[in-house]
């Protein structure tokens, strides 16, 4: 009886694979086998990812069965053609290892990017989620349409290139396909997958998924809205879980609106059913929860400033009231409201038509800006304006606040104007 290729030991670093590609290091390693970065001489060194498929296993009737799932997934791969999905480059087998060749993407998963903010006490905005999801939904919704469930949607498996802001999903392994191209089916339905390619991650994977190995669309949905969760507070999927009644228990981590905090609850539903159906509804329901915000802008009273408390859980909001201030919070509060008062000079110079967003909203973050960076705001409010005018409210504020250089002031800038 013959071993399964998992026996097979590390490829080294510097090896030449297929007479073309060098293997440089070793990314990753899981039940379904290991992931490179390799150089591709035949295309002037460009970096790639080179996934040995090789799974557990003994016997050559389960070898055959990992030739066939490995080639089934190369198909698939093959058709996927997404800017925000890694290019499918080439498969080939040599020395009893299968490997699938795909585009490198150069920069950082968001479980890194949550640790970066975690280390300076912050976790992502809800603004910043919802942006995040408006990014992500439309790949959903593209890899379904070609009956495919990703099936291990989490933070490692999301990935913002450098220097872009579109995130990348990652990571489409092998065994995830559950659907015949062959048939004429749209894919919007419960599909029962194998014992051999249920995979998926525990915490971010739907029960249904983890126990039964049943997969539709929208257990791809329920696994980008843990991840949401995750971004939003800073925690494990386990802590944000009562390990009693099995009920999300997010809400007590994090600061949203309630209309967004419907959206998420509905995505996290534990019944298929319940949940949304479709990468569409949830971005509909997210335009109309936008469209409703920018209308109520306009009415918004200034309220007491937001204080952020210091060495808090992350994602944890710790609200005090002007009075509970200390003298030299208190002075701070009072520049800005001074600030605020200053309308007739910080008063905007674009007109109104020439941006979708609310004028009263645009002055308002002008007015914040200004506490952070002085008179230089209203330059930076027109020149933002007059080169983008059809900016998102979230999109704004984004632009807005990375001309601020202190990370923390940015985060308290976003706080201010969505809380």
């Amino acid at each position: 009886m013959s071993q399964s290729p998992l026996i097979k030991p590390e490829i080294p670093s510097g090896t030449m694979i297929d007479n073309r590609y060098i293997i440089q290091k070793l990314l990753g390693q899981g039940g379904l086998g290991r992931t490179y970065l390799a150089f591709d001489t035949r295309r002037f060194n460009e970096a790639c990812v080179l996934k040995e498929f090789a799974p557990t296993g003994s016997g050559e009737n389960a070898l055959e069965k990992c030739r066939n799932l490995f080639k089934r997934e190369a198909k698939i791969l093959h058709q996927l053609e997404h800017p925000q999905i890694p290019r499918f480059l080439a498969c080939f087998e040599g020395d009893g290892r299968l490997f699938l060749v795909q585009e490198f993407v150069d920069g950082k998963t968001y479980s890194a990017l949550l640790r970066e903010r975690q280390s300076q006490g912050q976790a992502f905005s809800e603004g910043e989620v919802i942006q995040w999801l408006k990014n992500l939904l439309p790949v959903l919704n593209y890899v379904h349409k070609h009956n495919i469930i990703h099936r291990d949607i989490s933070p490692d498996n999301i990935m913002l290139p450098e220097g872009k802001h579109l995130p990348v999903l990652i990571d489409f392994g092998v065994g995830k396909q559950i659907a015949d191209l062959n048939e004429g089916s749209t894919g919007y339905h419960m599909t029962f997958v194998g014992k051999m390619s249920l995979v998926g991650k525990v915490g971010y994977a739907p029960r249904e998924q983890i126990s039964l190995g049943l997969c539709s669309p929208s257990s791809d949905l329920y696994a980008l809205g843990v991840t949401a969760a995750v971004l939003l507070t800073g925690r494990d999927p386990s802590l944000l879980m009562d390990q009693y009644s099995l009920e999300w228990r997010w809400h007590f981590y994090s600061n949203v609106s309630n209309d967004f905090s419907r959206v998420l609850d509905k995505l996290l539903a534990d019944t298929p059913k319940q949940r949304y159906q479709s990468s569409k509804e949830v971005l509909a329901e997210l335009e109309r929860l936008g469209q409703s915000q920018m209308m109520s802008q306009s009415t918004i009273l200034d309220l007491p400033p937001t204080v952020i408390a210091h060495g808090s859980q992350p994602g944890v909001t710790m609200r005090h009231s002007y009075n509970n201030q200390d003298p030299e919070t208190r002075v701070s509060s009072s520049r800005i409201s001074s600030s605020q008062q200053q309308t007739p000079e910080l008063k905007p110079h674009i007109q109104p038509q020439q941006s979708s967003l609310n004028p009263a909203f645009i002055q308002r973050c002008q007015q914040e800006l200004a506490y952070y960076i002085g008179p230089m705001a209203s330059l930076i409010v027109e020149e933002i304006l007059a080169g983008t005018p059809d900016l998102s409210p979230y999109q704004f504020v984004d632009f807005l606040a990375g001309e601020i250089p202190d990370a923390t002031a940015a985060f308290e800038f976003r706080r201010r104007l969505f809380s």
